[in-house]
């Protein structure tokens, strides 16, 4: 089997303060949680941002360079910085801000169009830290993640310019299909890098069945041996999806942004814990686990001296 990649998503843009006081918030937070988890043994960290006075996520472009530019200064992780945004809010133009302005090595790249909802964590919760977030959580019931193929175009035409390698987060079988066709635009280097994220509300849920079928679906769309996979678990699923996906030769995200829980009932006191765990489990498994320079080579990236932070 090939050497693990783990990934450490740090904060995300989906849990809020009131669900786990462990959750990073600040950009020293975020930039020293990722140090930690690359110190860990996670060889690329996921980054999003989020306003330091009250937890709201934030596309505040400083701010993410700020973080980028500490970690980079502090570790050799493969830093991956989100794409998403908030489009019900943000322009195409705001979204790509991170790989116009930073051209990172890695950025993420939404596979399509979907349902993406938190709603059902509002009622949870009789009272919430902050004003924001039972209105954001209830807000998503509403929200859809628009990545048409003419933004997907657009954003391939930007990763392209800027050398960054796309990670394509995928979350049900029809973005695999859009994968393919977006394939033949001749835009994408081999090898593919894919995200399955499994557990959203919108998206696939998150069991076995449904990660063995999405993999053996990706060999035939996109041919085996022309992609690299990884698994995102979210919630309770985390660990045990890793798990299997281990078992099976692919790679694993953990992180804070995909579940606060390090077991049943435990919160997770830091990313750095669940990528310990995980790691734990790989070798139980006979996985050797992937350094930084090795995932590059893996992904096939630019490296770390072509940024811009």
């Amino acid at each position: 089997m090939n050497k693990a990649l783990i990934t450490a998503a740090i904060t995300g843009a989906i849990h809020v303060p009131t669900q786990t006081e462990y959750l990073p918030i600040t950009p020293d937070q975020i930039a020293d949680e990722a140090i930690a988890a690359c110190q860990a043994g996670a060889a690329v960290v996921h980054i999003h941002v989020r306003d330091p006075k009250d937890g709201h996520p934030s596309a505040d472009i400083d701010m993410l360079k700020t973080v980028c530019k500490k970690i980079k200064d502090n570790c050799n992780a493969l830093i991956c910085v989100t794409t998403g945004g908030d489009p019900t809010t943000m322009t195409l133009e705001q979204r790509l801000r991170p790989v116009s302005e930073l051209e990172p090595e890695l950025a993420s790249f939404n596979g399509g169009s979907f349902n993406f909802s938190m709603h059902p964590i509002a009622d949870k919760f009789e009272t919430f830290q902050y004003e924001w977030e039972r209105p954001h959580l209830l807000k998503s019931e509403d929200n859809i993640h628009y990545n048409t193929f003419k933004s997907m175009r657009e954003y391939l035409d930007l990763f392209a310019e800027k050398d960054t390698k796309p990670e394509f987060e995928i979350y049900d079988m029809g973005q695999l299909s859009n994968l393919a066709f977006m394939i033949k635009g001749g835009k994408i280097k081999m090898p593919v890098d894919i995200q399955f994220i499994l557990g959203v509300l919108g998206g696939l849920p998150a069991t076995v069945e449904n990660l063995v079928h999405m993999v053996d679906q990706a060999e035939k769309v996109l041919g085996k041996g022309n992609f690299v996979w990884s698994v995102v678990g979210a919630g309770k699923m985390q660990m045990q999806l890793g798990a299997v996906a281990l078992a099976m030769g692919g790679n694993v995200r953990v992180g804070l942004e995909d579940s606060v829980w390090l077991e049943k009932g435990v919160k997770a006191k830091s990313n750095a814990e669940q990528v310990t765990k995980i790691i734990r489990i790989a070798k139980e498994l006979g996985r050797e686990i992937a350094t930084p320079d090795e995932a590059r080579g893996l992904l096939k990236v630019k490296g770390e001296d072509k940024v811009k932070f």
